[in-house]
């Protein structure tokens, strides 16, 4: 009973990073991975510069300059659960460019114990999906692709299985330096449920992504429009009350509920910015408006939403690190090393 009772507690944390979860499973598929989608908001990925991180997100980013790309990413989360993944991307000529790659998310150990709390040993719980990416240009501005998932979730004695596609489309023009893309996500089912016939939805997600490269500013703004399958994405109490009293001041909370459609349509969009400062050197703010709606509290704001990064380029390698304000009690640090293994292949005489 305890153990069910801390599962259910754990996943109910990772959850909130939206508070439109609850709904569906494998709520670790929209974590974000990579230091720098991270720092511009957590939902960057309509840039087109050849970036494997920003591939395993969006599949039509995918192409031949990215062959023989290699990337690892760590993030140290909350409490003692971390997740990360590692990606590989190669191109064959005639079929399209190709990526492989797997993600997990460990929750860490768990003391299993009964009732009466009688200490009945340790378990763990865990969460993994393996990746298949593929991505081809239609011509010199359209590209396509997909990503196909394999997902499995182990919790105590609990485990389940599913499978899921993601499918991109990509408009990038050079000369304008504009990219825009509209992604379908978690496209999929459970196969095999945790429980016996309790099949549970997939977190499915719409999004449209634009970036742009300002023309006399070494500047990228990124926008990103999520949850489009959903116009209303305001959080609603389960039990259908609005507290009255702040949980954590003890103070009275007004009792109107946010309705207005301005606040609303705001909570699909996730804002980023990138400072090109060199090719070995760039830094990166993000502001995700639903994330500070939900996880700050009115007696104290802070930094809540708000994201930062940099990205630095040392001989063969690219390292990215992140920073994400979530909520006023931790912020996550995320890493991400990414190089071509070509560089390191002695070319033939």
């Amino acid at each position: 009973m305890f153990a069910i009772i801390s599962i259910t507690c754990l996943i109910t944390g990772i959850k909130t990073q939206a508070q439109i979860g609850g709904n569906s499973t494998y709520s670790f598929l929209n974590l974000s991975n990579s230091a720098r989608i991270t720092a511009m908001g957590g939902h960057a990925f309509a840039i087109q510069d050849n970036d494997i991180n920003l591939a395993l997100v969006n599949p039509s980013l995918i192409n031949e300059a990215m062959n023989n790309h290699l990337s690892f990413s760590f993030v140290d989360y909350f409490a003692d659960i971390n997740y990360g993944y590692a990606l590989y991307s190669k191109t064959f000529k005639k079929v399209g460019s190709f990526t492989g790659g797997a993600q997990y998310l460990n929750y860490g150990k768990f003391v299993l114990a009964d009732e009466t709390g009688q200490n009945l040993g340790n378990f763990t719980a865990a969460d993994y999906c393996m990746n298949i990416g593929w991505g081809k240009s239609l011509d010199s501005t359209f590209s396509i692709g997909a990503n196909l998932k394999g997902i499995y979730s182990k919790l105590e004695k609990y485990s389940s299985s599913g499978v899921a596609v993601d499918v991109a489309g990509t408009y990038n023009n050079p000369k304008n330096n504009f990219t825009a893309s509209l992604l379908f996500s978690n496209i999929g089912r459970q196969i095999k449920p945790y429980t016996e016939g309790n099949y549970e939805r997939l977190p499915f997600e719409i999004q449209i992504g634009l970036s742009k490269r300002l023309k006399h500013v070494p500047f990228r703004l990124s926008v990103v429009a999520t949850h489009l399958e959903k116009f209303d994405l305001t959080y609603e109490s389960s039990v259908g009350v609005t507290p009255s009293v702040d949980p954590l001041t003890n103070e009275p909370t007004s009792p109107q509920r946010v309705s207005d459609i301005a606040d609303k349509v705001m909570r699909h969009f996730v804002f980023g910015g990138e400072m090109l400062l060199s090719k070995n050197l760039n830094f990166r703010l993000g502001y995700n408006y639903q994330r500070r709606k939900e996880m700050k509290i009115e007696s104290k704001g802070s930094t809540v939403g708000f994201s930062w990064g940099f990205g630095l380029r040392i001989s063969y390698f690219q390292f990215s690190f992140a920073r994400s304000k979530q909520h006023l009690s931790n912020s996550p640090n995320t890493l991400t090393i990414t190089t071509n293994l070509s560089n390191f292949i002695k070319k033939g005489k």
